[in-house]
């Protein structure tokens, strides 16, 4: 039998023998999944004086691939699930990459966005595969240390994006960045292939395609509202996609109740533990991508480092992951999920929190501290969650439930770049206001509250005219630097109050590590719930 035509998982006598080496395969599809976001950090400048982005245009470009990643992945997972949990991985892989290629080879704002949205459609089929194939492959025993490994993973991701793009456009244009992922999707893909065995539920039913429908319409019109809303103001489209948003919802919650096989059985929200792990990735990755979001553009735009630079300096962050990653391996067994997923938190909280002391005088010392403290939440809280979440799903579902925890990351980030990319740019525009008043013109003015970067320009080209000079262009630097660092402060402590609220919240949601235990099934019983039958969980 040829290697790539691996038994699949249900009919073999015993573990996976390459378990292992799937694995692998499996956290490098997620890492150029996160890698599409996180290298765009430092790509963002150079596209932006290339193509001549706007706020707006920026902001599109990189939410062009949050909004169909977000809408899809639960239908995606599903269909994983019906069909080929394997085949999925492979052809979102394949998706991914054809928008990583168009994305190289375009110079117009329009067609990276198009790009951008392509690898979105391909990331939505590959995290929840990722996350289905895992727990099919490893039995009950040993799925809590492959977690692990997958939630480091999306630390590492976060360093690496930023460190590989930043060493590309040291000699090469923006366009560089989006060809990172393509041979990692040919090697994982290769990978795949060879090592991933086929996968799929055993006795699903027809899906249900208008819970996905709503599904899709529901959450991509959520992320529409909350990306427009905050930063550009509620006007009409907004305020439409947040009513769509609402009714979508409210007949996806109507039809999944009465539905005999639905898309998501909403009744698991009534599981505390569920609902409390869903809400922990949720609120967690609300102030976590908000935070390195703006904390990596004040590395950039004020402290003055390029984006190699920058990459090299949030490798201590991807450091903490993998030792946060490691030490809940050991808290989670002897304190409980509870305990180790609110301590994460609560870390994480005051990383937030510790931003709020930015000034003008600020070095990179300033963010050491907190960005290893997000890292070491981030491989503290996720994994448990994670864990947690997935055992909530029999193994038809499994796709589903990718999608489910995929679903709530990516909403969380989403909401924090937005909000908190809202909250910072008010602040930004009046700080700035303030301190310019009347010595520029109002034009002026109004380009650089645009953005820090866009006020920097206007500082270029002030420097550039005769009647202004040097002098009046240094205070303008001066002038926006401050107000970003002062955005900067302002917006952490908002981000750290409803970090610290959604911690507790999380606390009175779970339920102790009595509770907990008691509950939980045992046998036959807990191997359906985490994943189907015994037989089914140890052929795994």
């Amino acid at each position: 039998m040829p290697p790539f035509i691996t038994t699949p998982v249900e009919k073999m006598d015993g573990p996976y023998a390459r378990r292992w080496w799937a694995l692998l395969v499996l956290c490098l599809s997620l890492l150029i999944v996160v890698m599409a976001n996180t290298s765009l950090i430092v790509a963002a400048p150079d596209m932006t004086r290339d193509l001549g982005l706007s706020s707006s245009d920026l902001q599109w470009v990189i939410d062009g691939y949050t909004v169909p990643y977000a809408a899809l992945m639960l239908v995606l997972g599903a269909i994983g699930d019906k069909y080929s949990r394997r085949g999925a991985l492979v052809t979102g892989l394949v998706v991914f990459a054809a928008g990583s290629v168009l994305g190289s080879l375009v110079d117009g704002t329009s067609s990276v966005i198009l790009a951008r949205a392509i690898m979105g459609v391909g990331a939505a089929v590959v995290m929840p595969a990722t996350l289905s194939l895992l727990v099919a492959i490893f039995p009950r025993g040993e799925r809590a240390r492959a977690i692990t490994a997958w939630t480091a993973t999306s630390g590492l991701a976060i360093a690496v994006g930023p460190l590989v793009a930043g060493w590309l456009l040291e000699d090469h244009a923006w366009g560089s960045t989006f060809l990172i992922n393509v041979p990692v999707a040919v090697l994982a893909v290769v990978g795949a292939l060879f090592l991933v065995p086929p996968s799929k539920a055993r006795g699903m039913g027809r899906i249900d395609y208008v819970g996905g429908l709503l599904s899709i319409l529901s959450v991509g019109a959520l992320v529409y509202a909350t990306i427009e809303g905050p930063h550009f103001g509620w006007g009409a489209g907004p305020v439409t996609a947040a009513v769509v948003a609402g009714v979508a919802l409210s007949a996806f919650v109507w039809w999944e109740l009465r539905h005999p096989h639905p898309m998501l059985d909403v009744r698991k929200f009534r599981l505390r533990p569920f609902s409390g792990s869903m809400l922990a990735v949720l609120f967690f990755f609300f102030g976590t991508f908000g935070a390195i979001y703006y904390a990596t553009q004040f590395l950039q735009f004020v402290l003055g480092y390029g984006a190699l630079e920058t990459g090299v300096r949030l490798l201590p962050l991807a450091g903490a992951v993998f030792v946060g990653a490691a030490a809940t391996g050991r808290l989670t067994p002897k304190l409980g999920m509870k305990v180790t997923v609110a301590a994460g938190m609560a870390i994480g909280t005051a990383g937030v929190l510790l931003l709020t002391r930015i000034d003008t005088g600020s070095t990179y010392t300033d963010f050491l501290a907190p960005m290893m403290m997000l890292g070491l939440a981030i491989g503290l809280s996720v994994s448990p969650a994670t864990d947690t979440i997935m055992s909530s799903f029999p193994e038809s579902e499994l796709g589903v439930g990718g999608g489910a925890n995929d679903t709530a990351l990516e909403l969380g980030g989403s909401l924090g770049i937005a909000v908190l990319g809202s909250l910072l740019g008010t602040a930004y525009r009046d700080e700035l206001a303030d301190l310019v008043g009347n010595r520029l013109p109002a034009a002026a003015l109004h380009t650089a509250q645009d953005s820090v970067g866009a006020g920097l320009a206007v500082a270029e080209r002030v420097a550039q005219d005769p009647a202004a000079g040097p002098q009046q262009a240094q205070a303008l630097v001066g002038a926006v630097h401050e107000s970003f660092a002062h955005g900067v402060s302002a917006t952490s402590l908002v981000g750290g109050i409803i970090m610290a609220v959604g911690t507790a919240i999380v606390l009175v949601v779970l339920p102790g590590r009595r509770r907990a235990e008691r509950d939980r099934p045992s046998g036959e019983a807990a191997d359906r719930a985490a994943g189907g039958t015994a037989e089914r969980v140890d052929a795994a």
